[in-house]
């Protein structure tokens, strides 16, 4: 038993030192430093909560967090929306079942910025052609305005993430007993009643691996938001990633912008971990 433990902690040990070198250790340092005035190099003063007290009157950091919040609270809607909405299509019997599949899991291959660029010639190009061509104001300008920049934010996010939340409600709508969903229609239920009494509950834990993805994934958003807006106009669409970014690199305030990303782990952390909590509780009831 000993050796087992043993060789078990031997094969285990690179993974662990690989996780403490590139997580643990950044992460200790990363809130030590935020209390400094640690400017990349050295530090030569300690502030106490100084950053932090900044940062809450930070408007700035303010107004991306809360267009941060927004832009996640839509994201998670419609990926969930299309991503479930997408496996019930392709779980039926039909001949390209699969050949859809895999169209719909190909845009999660794209890089974010290349598919920032991809779009954003979709939206200045395609749609604003189009709107020229038929005098349609409303196509015109998709990353003008904040609103419109907003909305092309979340289609972007919507069109990559889909196909890839997919995968994971095909892999639980597969494995939903038939004899239960027979049984039912042999009683009389029809197609909603089937899919809301008995294969919605069978796949409540679907839902809550993909609640967790795309909440985490949606307030991470950078590479797509530096492409596809940068930002603008006039930081209007800039999420707290890139303000972060901004703040540490294009300020050179390192220590307030590691302050900024501690306040936006602890974010993160808690509304992930409180949607999972909720959700399992959610999977014991049904």
């Amino acid at each position: 038993m000993k050796k087992r433990n043993l060789w078990y902690w031997l094969f285990l040990a690179p993974t662990l030192i690989a996780l403490a070198i590139v997580v643990i250790l950044p992460l200790i340092f990363g809130v030590y430093y935020s209390f400094t005035n640690w400017n990349g190099i050295q530090t030569t003063k300690f502030l106490g909560f100084e950053n932090y007290i900044n940062l809450f009157k930070d408007k700035e950091f303010l107004a991306s967090l809360w267009f941060t919040a927004k832009f996640s609270i839509i994201s998670v809607f419609l990926i969930n929306f299309f991503g479930l909405s997408l496996a019930l299509i392709v779980t039926q019997k039909m001949k390209s079942s699969k050949i859809l599949r895999t169209i719909f899991f190909m845009p999660n291959l794209i890089g974010g910025l290349i598919l920032g660029f991809i779009w954003q010639f979709i939206f200045i190009k395609v749609f604003g052609g189009i709107g020229d061509l038929l005098g349609i104001e409303a196509l015109k300008g998709w990353l003008a305005t904040p609103e419109t920049g907003f909305w092309a934010l979340a289609i972007l996010m919507s069109w990559q993430m889909s196909g890839y939340i997919m995968v994971i409600y095909i892999s639980y709508l597969e494995s939903v007993p038939q004899e239960l969903l027979e049984a039912a229609e042999i009683d009389g239920a029809n197609s909603f009643q089937r899919f809301y009494h008995v294969t919605f509950p069978l796949v409540a834990p679907a839902f809550t691996v993909s609640l967790f993805l795309t909440l985490s994934n949606s307030f991470k958003l950078y590479d797509q938001n530096l492409s596809l807006t940068g930002g603008g106009p006039f930081n209007s669409t800039q999420m707290v990633a890139m303000e972060i970014f901004k703040t540490a690199f294009s300020q050179n305030a390192m220590a307030y912008a590691q302050s900024k990303a501690v306040i936006f782990f602890i974010i993160v952390a808690v509304i992930s971990l409180t949607q999972v909590y909720i959700n399992k509780k959610r999977e014991v009831e049904m």
